[in-house]
Formats: structure tokens, sequence, C-alpha cells
């Protein structure tokens, strides 16, 4: 079994028309190693890392994984069409302030990705080590469609908590090969039961409307890049249709900073729950590197 989180907290931030809550779960306690903030992929919810905030929290650092809002243990949004990289950059930039930490982690999968990858090109950037797992600036439209239609057509009521199960072990196959209890894991927290003993998704089906064509962001997502004056590991599922080869060959020549691990038996994208996995970020994170890496 997984241990728990040592807490659940949450904070207010602000989109156009309210003020929403975002939800996070903590691991460790002292954090004499620094923190490290895991965000997660489009439709998932904090609880994705435990498995590596576990590990992360024994060696030292104090870890943060929230949910973004519109899923998970998050508030939701009045507009549907406000699920956008810019709310979502907005809610990041308020959690931060909250941690008050001059310097952090990120690692991001996914959408998390590309999320760290705006806020690290910030000036300033409290960003001092990116993890971005199997994302990048160009986004394949196919994979794009392949994934909103998912997101759209998503069950509205599983009979019982089986057959949630059964839904992600097919929709999550490319993450890879889990073990019994990484499934489950990943099933008990991607639904919520009802008062009659059903079960839904834990993310706000309108979150789709906020999509906009994968070339929109692409020119601010390519400049942020190209600032980033950190470390960064890019992970890639060796199978993925998400991060192509040559969208990642290219991350590569346009940040010197930067350093691809492709991962096997994988698509979009590695779940960060095994032991190999683990230690590439843990590892990653941990590793010293020269002040001269970075450049002004």
């Amino acid at each position: 079994m997984v241990a728990q989180p040592c807490a659940r907290y949450s904070f207010r931030s602000l989109s156009r028309e309210q003020f929403h809550e975002v939800s996070y779960t903590e691991w460790g306690s002292d954090g004499e190693r620094g923190v490290v903030v895991c965000v997660h992929g489009l439709t998932r919810q904090g609880r994705d890392f435990d498995f590596l905030a576990q590990r992360l929290a024994r060696d030292g650092y104090r870890v943060v994984c929230p949910d973004i809002v519109g899923r998970g243990m998050s508030g939701q949004l009045v507009r549907g069409s406000d699920y956008d990289l810019d709310q979502y950059v907005i809610d990041m930039a308020v959690l931060l302030a909250k941690l008050n930490a001059t310097e952090v982690n990120w690692v991001g999968t996914s959408l998390g990705g590309q999320i760290g990858i705006l806020v690290a090109g910030l000036s300033n950037s409290p960003i001092q080590r990116l993890v971005v797992n199997d994302i990048g600036p160009n986004l394949p439209i196919n994979a794009v469609l392949r994934i909103g239609n998912y997101v759209r057509n998503g069950p509205q009521l599983f009979a019982n908590f089986e057959a949630a199960q059964a839904y992600f072990r097919e929709i999550l196959q490319p993450f890879g090969a889990l073990t019994e209890q990484q499934w489950r894991h990943l099933a008990e927290h991607s639904v919520k039961r009802t008062e009659n003993g059903q079960f839904v998704l834990r993310y706000d089906r309108r979150l789709t409307q906020g999509f906009k064509a994968p070339w929109h962001h692409r020119h601010r997502l390519w400049t942020a890049w190209e600032r980033i004056n950190c470390p960064i590991l890019i992970l890639r599922g060796a199978d993925s249709d998400l991060l192509l080869p040559g969208t990642a060959k290219e991350m590569l020549r346009r940040n010197p900073q930067a350093r691809l691990e492709t991962i096997p038996d994988c698509g979009h994208a590695p779940a960060l729950m095994n032991e190999q996995q683990i230690a590439l970020v843990t590892e990653w994170i941990g590793t010293p590197f020269p002040k001269e890496m970075k450049v002004a």
C-alpha cells in the first residue's frame, strides 16, 4: 500500500468571474532538500504522483501535488471556456506564492509539463530544475483529437468500481505495464461515489471547451522553452503519439540544457510509478549541476 500524504490543503485562486478552490496534497515535513511540485495531465489529478512523491519525501524533499482546477478535489470554473493554459499558469503562480519557496523543482506530466514550460520560461522563475514528461511545444493534431474524444465521451456513470477500473485500464493503457495495485490506485482517485452507490469521473466534462487548436500556443511555448535557464529532463514514452521523436529532437536543439530519456514499453505518458522511472526523476533532481549550466 502507498503511505498517506502528510496533509491535504487548498487555496483560493481567481478566474474571470470567481474565486475558486485549488486542492493539493503534500508529502514530507521539513523539506531539507527543497521543494518538488508535481503537476498532472489533462484529466488526471495529483494523487497520480503518490509513488514518486513518497520516494522524494523519504529522500528529504517537500512534495506538493496540486489538482488542477476542474479535476480531483479542486473546484470548478463557471465558464468551461476558461479551462485554458493561461488560467492554469495563474493558479500555479498562486500556489508557488503560497508555498513561499524561492526555488522549486517541477515535474510536469503532459499538460503539467506545458504549464511548467511556461512558468520556467518567465523571468525570475523559481523553477530550478524541470522534468517534462511526454509533452512539447508541438502537439500532433491526431493525438489531440484522440484525447479530446475520450474526454468528451467519458461515461456519465459507472455502475460499480470494477466498471470504473476497467475503463481506466483501457484509456490509460499507454501508461505502460502497471501492477494491480497501481491500476487500482489510479482508478480509486479518478472517481467519486454517488449517494446511490454508483461512480462518476473526478473531472469537469466541460474542460474541453477551453481547448485551442494545437498551433494556438505553439509560438508561445517555443519562446518560453528557449528562455528556460535551468537543467531540463525530457521524458518520452517510446510509443508516444503526443511527443514525437522530431519534436523531442528539436527541443534538444533549441535548449542546450535539456537532456532526453526515452522510456520503453509505454506511450503517452510514462506513469512514473515503477522503480526505473522514479529513479530517472529522483536522480535528476538530486544531481548537483555546476552553476555555469545556467545562462544569464
